[in-house]
């Protein structure tokens, strides 16, 4: 695996006008591609081919085309790795170490590389769109906030009783070869400082019809996302009312919840990553993984089915295959041609209702929003079960509730014979963060493990 200064100070420099001539697919260079930067960024054109390099980065099966999603998911006490062949068993155990669960560190500080370029370039000395370069790092703001925010999720301290974060790199190429771990406020206050920036930075006229990009209010959206898993309310409730006030996005409706996962673009997405035939994952993305006669690995347990109440259309995303029950619904293509969303207007609306929670307002009219949208009985009032409850039930399968569990200071329960864990993991157990890659460690004398690891 490359290190972070490997990755950061050797990573392959791109050849502008092969970003700028593929598309999002062909993104990833090759060695003989490798070419110094310097005067190759000339326009706002090959600004944009790098931002699509970042994207296509994203959606690696080893982050969110697949693997940030499963290791969640499987960690819960929604599903198991039936082992057929071999894939997630380690994480569904807890069972992992140093060598393992290295391609979320590795493909999130990619995505910090590209993002990087594009924001320490001097758009002044652009040809084009001067307005939209900026737009564009505005973008690569917010993304750098998110791959941080992802990276400190699966590998910080915070709620394993210690307070190491993650490196926050904010340079291509830097004098620091060998970044030390941030403080988890540390890393917490740049993430928002990040949003912050990108929200100014971008411009409401480049709003994007297909969500594959980020625009102006995605930043808000995020910011609400990271806030509620801090459990910063004050911020999460303004982040929040910011994307509601906006107008933009609107809860699916429950005829439409079921399909709305196989379209992309819908009226409830914020941002979604983009991704059709050309990028054919095949055995390695989320619709395998989840389901089909060859594979199949993630299984879902039987309680799932008890969420539920009669009418609830959630509930129409499950389903049996050969006898075995299934995710049918979300991320229905076998091949992995479905966009997967990154953030969608249902989460917003949770956070606002846990925000309000916490603040002493109406979390009850939040909550009723989402009911009213599925066929599920509305609520005379709310606890705080109650909202992470719904969380569950609205985003399963999406790669939400072993962080909400962590953060709500709750384990993982054995509930179930077919649960890969043997006894339950109480919070605050160190296995509820992955340790540092061993091979971070080695490269870098600043890198300090995690505990117990």
């Amino acid at each position: 695996m490359r290190t972070i200064n490997k990755l950061f100070y050797s990573i392959a420099l791109v050849s502008i006008t092969f970003l700028t001539s593929c598309v999002t697919s062909d993104l990833e260079p090759s060695l003989d591609q490798e070419k110094e930067l310097d005067g190759n960024i000339q326009t706002d054109a090959d600004l944009f081919g790098l931002l699509k390099g970042a994207l296509n980065r994203m959606t690696s099966s080893t982050y969110y085309g697949r693997d940030f999603i499963i290791n969640d998911e499987v960690r819960t006490e929604n599903t198991f790795a039936n082992g057929t062949s071999g894939r997630f068993t380690t994480q569904a155990s807890f069972d992992y170490n140093a060598s393992s669960n290295i391609g979320i560190w590795t493909q999130a500080y990619r995505v910090i590389s590209s993002a990087n370029l594009i924001i320490n370039t001097d758009v002044t000395t652009l040809t084009g769109d001067i307005e939209f370069a900026k737009h564009l790092q505005g973008e690569a703001l917010a993304l750098r906030a998110l791959a941080h925010f992802d990276l400190i999720q699966n590998y910080g301290q915070q709620y394993v009783g210690g307070d190491l974060g993650i490196p926050y790199v904010t340079e291509f190429k830097g004098n620091e070869e060998s970044p030390a771990r941030l403080t988890v406020n540390e890393v917490k206050s740049l993430i928002y400082a990040d949003l912050d920036a990108a929200y100014a930075a971008m411009n409401a006229t480049y709003y994007d019809d297909s969500k594959e990009f980020i625009s102006k209010m995605t930043a808000k959206a995020l910011e609400s996302k990271v806030a509620t898993y801090f459990g910063d309310w004050d911020r999460a409730k303004s982040a929040s009312e910011a994307v509601i006030n906006s107008g933009l996005y609107s809860i699916i409706s429950a005829g439409d919840y079921v399909s709305s996962f196989a379209q992309d673009g819908s009226s409830n997405s914020i941002f979604e990553l983009a991704f059709s035939d050309v990028d054919n994952e095949g055995i390695n993305g989320l619709g395998y993984i989840y389901r089909g006669d060859s594979y199949g690995d993630i299984e879902v347990l039987d309680n799932v089915l008890d969420l539920y109440e009669e009418g609830d259309v959630r509930a129409d995303i499950l389903g049996y295959e050969n006898g075995l029950l299934r995710n049918m619904g979300k991320y229905p293509e076998l091949n992995g041609y479905d966009n997967v969303n990154v953030i969608r207007y249902e989460e917003v609306i949770l956070n606002y209702a846990e925000a309000l929670f916490e603040t002493g307002g109406d979390a009850v009219t939040q909550l009723n929003l989402l009911t009213a949208k599925r066929g599920a009985a509305a609520y005379t009032s709310v606890t705080k079960d109650d909202i992470i409850k719904e969380r569950r039930k609205e985003l399963i399968f999406e790669g939400f509730v072993f962080d909400d569990l962590k953060r709500t200071g709750k384990g993982v329960n054995k509930i179930d014979a077919k649960q890969n864990i043997l006894e339950s993991i109480p919070a605050g157990d160190h296995r509820m963060t992955f340790p540092i890659p061993v091979a971070e460690l080695d490269a870098n004398s600043n890198m300090v493990q995690n505990r117990n690891y």
